[in-house]
Order: structure tokens, then sequence, then C-alpha cells
């Protein structure tokens, strides 16, 4: 009697075919960001020559000991981490706020405003209207610019309407009942049963404001407060070395190139969120999952 688990030849070229595909795929993402890496610790003058692969030919830390000694790249660094931190906190509070205003009941004209917010998804604001607005608020140039624009988002609203609609209403009459308010109900009952949510918009929005070079770019022109992506940015597409130069601290090793100094911002700019981001990946799985199915 044949087994009902046996596989036929072709379900196992299937799956070979299969698998090599992938790595094929996974090499072609990976390696160049190992070859950046490699092509960081190694020697500037050096790795001009050429032929680095797989590890560095003279293994030196000049480069990133550059990055860390420029005031420069600093400066943007801590602009960056302050609007990810001071960004996603606020974020994450105001669209909680105004999701629990949505998943009431009693709030009249709900479906009005989830047309009109459904419509902005569809047709955000342009470009040019955007700056025009930024402007008459006084915003250029101020880290506001980085923080009010990204206050809300009506796609996280929907993620977290579609979490708090499954809470049990008895659960939040209780509380009612024994004298609680709106704001305590929600900082008090709502949220703390809602982490999971919350981590994932968290992440959703930290990693956007971690990645954002567009604002800095458009709105930001004193170098003080640029974020270290549009930082980044300018250097690599200016394909200059000037800006890597006026922001080398004196003394710099002779073996630094703008090039190695390039790549080596590039490995300080995306490693934190590198980091942290296979930590939390299992909350953008839970959050697009939120809601798909019910019970």
């Amino acid at each position: 009697m044949f087994s009902l688990n046996r596989r036929t030849v072709g379900e196992a070229a299937f799956d070979w075919v299969n698998n090599l595909l992938m790595l094929i795929i996974c090499f072609a993402t990976l390696y160049p960001i190992w070859n950046v890496l490699v092509n960081a610790f190694n020697d500037g003058t050096d790795a001009m020559r050429g032929g680095i692969y797989w590890w560095p030919r003279q293994f030196s830390l000049d480069n990133f000991k550059t990055v860390f000694e420029s005031n420069g790249i600093m400066t943007a660094m801590g602009v960056t981490v302050a609007k990810t931190v001071v960004g996603t906190v606020v974020h994450v509070l105001f669209t909680a706020m105004v999701a629990y205003a949505y998943s009431r009941r009693e709030l009249i004209g709900r479906t009005v405003y989830m047309v009109i917010g459904t419509i902005t998804m569809l047709f955000p604001g342009a470009l040019i209207p955007t700056f025009l607005l930024i402007r008459d608020l006084g915003m250029i140039d101020h880290f506001s610019v980085y923080i009010i624009p990204a206050l809300f988002s009506f796609f996280d609203l929907i993620i977290f309407l579609s979490f708090f609609r499954e809470i049990p209403d008895g659960l939040i009459e209780a509380a009612e009942i024994d004298g609680a308010g709106d704001f305590t109900v929600l900082f008090r009952i709502v949220l703390p049963v809602s982490m999971p949510v919350v981590a994932t918009i968290a992440l959703f929005h930290g990693v956007y404001q971690w990645n954002d070079y567009f604002t800095g770019m458009i709105y930001i022109n004193n170098t003080d407060l640029q974020p270290i992506q549009t930082f980044l940015f300018r250097v690599v597409a200016q394909a200059s070395s000037n800006q890597m130069i006026s922001a080398m601290p004196s003394g710099v090793a002779t073996n630094v190139t703008s090039q190695s100094l390039k790549l080596a911002t590039m490995i300080v700019t995306t490693a934190p969120i590198v980091i942290v981001y296979p930590f939390l990946q299992r909350y953008f799985v839970r959050g697009f999952m939120i809601g798909s199915i019910k019970g």
C-alpha cells in the first residue's frame, strides 16, 4: 500500500527550485549590505584599489572613529534619535485618542468622519500645498516640522480602531459606572489591554521617523536640525567629499577617504533600526492580522 505522505518527483523538484530561488534572492539582497560593511571596516586608502568582496583586506576602525568624532554627523544622529522618540510617543498617544473616539457608538457624525478620513488616504495633499501650509504655520527650520505633520495617520487609526472594537463593552461600561471619565478609561483600561497594537503602531511610526529623509531635505535649511538620513542622502546624492570633509574633526587619519566615510556613515545610520527590527518584527504580522479574523 502506498503511503499518503510520499512525495512525487515533481513535488520534490518544485521544492528544490523554490529553495534555490529563495537562496538567490537572499544572496542578492544581503550581499550588497555585507559588501558595504566589509568596505566600511577596511582601510580607506586600501579600499580604493578595489578587489574587496568577502572580508576586509586591511581591517581598520578609523572610518568609524572619524564618524563618531565628527560634530556634524553626531548632531544629525541626535536629531534623528530625538525626533524618533518624541514623534513616536506623541503619534501613538494622539492617534489612540482619536481612534478611541471613533470606536464610541455615541460619537455624532462618525460615518462622515470615516468617509473624510478614507478620502485623505486615497488622495493625500500634494507637495506644493503642503509646503505652503508648513511655511505659513512657521515650521520651516523648526523641530516641530518632524512632529506635527506626522502627528496623525488615518491608516494607523484603522488598526487601532479594529483592536478597540474587540474590547468587551462591559469592561468599559463597568469603569464608567465606577465614575471613570473618557481619559481615565482610555489610559487606565483601554491602552493597557491594547499593548500589542500600541507596540505595532509604535514600530510602524518609529521606523518611518528613523528612515525619513524627505522632511529634512524639503523643510530644513539649518544643518544643526537635519537628521542623519538627510545628511547621508545629501552626501550620497551630491557624490562630493566637500560635506564629509567639512564634518571631519581636525587630525583625521590619512587613511580615511570620503568614500570610506560614506560607507561607515551608512552603517552607523542603519545599524540601530536593523538591530531592533528583528525583535519587533512579529508585531508587524500581528498588526496586519488585527481584526482580519472574527470569532
